[in-house]
């Protein structure tokens, strides 16, 4: 029964290094010294599970999923109905599973835990993109994750057809405000940049155009336009455009599923968007466990 349609999704987005430890840590902190409520049934028992959800979805977390059962038991069987990535209507049966009665309902919240979150996650991602179909400019992610799970919710935000932005604070040099004043100016905090993270991409934020235009004569790689209005976003498009070699511009703050789209279509490369891994509500899911017939 254990089973899955390859989804152009998966091999697309490869899956978080650290996924087995997450739904390990997950497990340790639901189960503790044990499941008194599972001992209540008993060990030999069979039973099946469906989930469905209740809602319009984009499918994320199947993975975090079979990997909660798998630790919990490697005979728990589960087909897959829907590929990962895929757009699921609502009442729409997710997947079906087969097992120990124990396991099924030990790793029931967990699992559900990781399908609901990562979903959501995926499903708000997709509507950033929708918005700003076709306008050429890329919805990024941000660093507001939940604490231990931001490979997750950056995996999810990827199944959703937008972008990651930096990992952390290890992989792109972002200076911002307090960088420029500790510094002196952009062009001294750039300079630092490269003598410090040779190699590493530079983006600088910006709260008018004159910083936009010494962020794109220092020669950064991206210029951030911080709470810019649109007005403000035209005239920092026209300016880079004039320059021989144009940079990157990202577009940040008020960024909304409503103005979306305008913002897009004033030229800007990339709408980061805190809300798609912040802003989330958990996608109504359910798992009815029945006994399976003897």
């Amino acid at each position: 029964m254990h089973g899955r349609i390859q989804s152009p999704v998966a091999v697309l987005n490869p899956l978080p290094a650290d996924l087995s430890e997450q739904v390990s840590r997950a497990l340790r902190e639901d189960i503790g010294t044990g499941d008194v409520t599972a001992r209540l049934i008993a060990a030999e028992t069979k039973a099946r599970a469906r989930v469905r959800s209740r809602e319009p979805a984009v499918l994320c977390g199947s993975p975090w999923f079979d990997e909660t059962f798998r630790q919990l038991d490697p005979t728990v069987q589960i087909r897959w109905l829907h590929t990962e990535g895929a757009a699921v209507a609502a009442q729409a049966v997710l997947c079906e599973l087969a097992g120990p009665a124990r396991a099924l309902l030990t790793g029931e919240r967990t699992a559900l835990n990781f399908l609901q979150l990562l979903s959501a996650t995926a499903t708000v991602a997709q509507r950033y993109v929708a918005a700003i179909a076709g306008t050429g400019c890329r919805i990024l992610d941000t660093r507001k994750t939940i604490p231990g799970l931001r490979s997750a919710q950056k995996y999810a935000v990827r199944c959703g057809g937008a972008s990651n932005h930096r990992q952390g604070l290890y992989d792109l040099v972002l200076i911002k405000e307090n960088h420029i004043a500790a510094a002196g100016s952009i062009r001294a905090a750039v300079a630092a940049a490269r003598h410090e993270a040779a190699g590493v991409r530079i983006e600088v934020e910006t709260e008018n155009l004159e910083q936009v235009r010494e962020a794109i004569e220092a020669r950064v790689d991206i210029v951030l336009l911080d709470n810019f209005s649109l007005e403000q976003l035209h005239a920092a498009v026209a300016l880079n455009r004039a320059q021989t070699q144009p940079v990157l511009l990202e577009c940040s703050g008020g960024v909304t599923l409503a103005n979306a789209r305008q913002i897009a279509e004033t030229g800007v490369d990339y709408l980061s968007v805190g809300a798609i891994t912040k802003h989330i509500a958990a996608i109504d899911l359910s798992m009815r466990v029945v006994a399976a017939p003897t």
